[in-house]
């Protein structure tokens, strides 16, 4: 096992000092290998030193301009900070320099979500499901992005799908239960907002769908 390895290893474990000194020596007996800059602005971005961490990543990028890893970590501290259309830029970058992954097709597409443009999000989250049918996250999110444009009959196997893959998963029921709304089905539907609700009390939106829906009933 390499010092880089061992240091990712230890990170897996939540031994950040053994991981940072593993990194730090990497990098002073290889100052020129970009691999050990990501690798330690990993881990302060894990530790929650955002700053640093993007100062490894760039040193990284002037070390090898077309590192695809450094291009999707920046990507995601900036996503965290709320820099959408930075991030996205930088997603796009690890696209361009060869990263191809659920994780990073996921990103992409849920920045777009977060730009306000579901449209140009579709492609990416599908793709995203594609690459891993067992990202329950992005069978969701894909899910929710297809109802946001009108593509209901299509949203609701996406829907059932995140259920499948996680039964405790109190927004997919809800969406689902608007789904069968849609449809008319308004029995079904009721049984899935109580679901939600069972699943967390705190629901609004599968409280307030129950109400409404008792009432239509009545």
């Amino acid at each position: 096992m390499t010092r880089l390895e061992q240091g990712i290893q230890y990170m897996q474990e939540g031994k950040w000092e053994e991981a940072a000194k593993l990194f730090t020596e990497e990098i002073e007996e290889n100052p020129s290998n970009p691999i050990g800059y990501v690798n330690f602005a990993n881990l302060l971005d894990a530790i929650g030193d955002y700053e640093r961490s993007i100062a490894f990543y760039e040193k990284a990028l002037e070390l090898d301009p077309k590192l695809a890893a450094a291009y999707y970590g920046l990507g995601n501290l900036l996503y965290q900070q709320e820099k959408f259309e930075s991030a996205r830029a930088m997603f796009e970058l690890a696209m361009q320099n060869g990263l191809h992954n659920s994780d990073l097709y996921f990103m992409l597409g849920f920045t777009y979500v977060e730009l306000g443009n579901d449209r140009l999000a579709l492609p990416y989250l599908q793709r995203a499901v594609e690459l891993n049918e067992g990202d329950v996250e992005a069978v969701f999110q894909y899910g929710l992005c297809l109802a946001r444009l009108g593509h209901v009959a299509e949203a609701r196997p996406q829907f059932e799908k995140a259920i499948e893959l996680d039964d405790e998963h109190a927004d997919a029921y809800y969406n689902l239960g608007i789904v069968h709304a849609y449809a008319e089905d308004n029995g079904k539907a009721l049984e899935l907002f109580r679901k939600a609700v069972a699943l967390q009390p705190d629901h609004y939106l599968a409280g307030n769908a129950i109400r409404l829906l008792e009432q239509n009933l009545q």
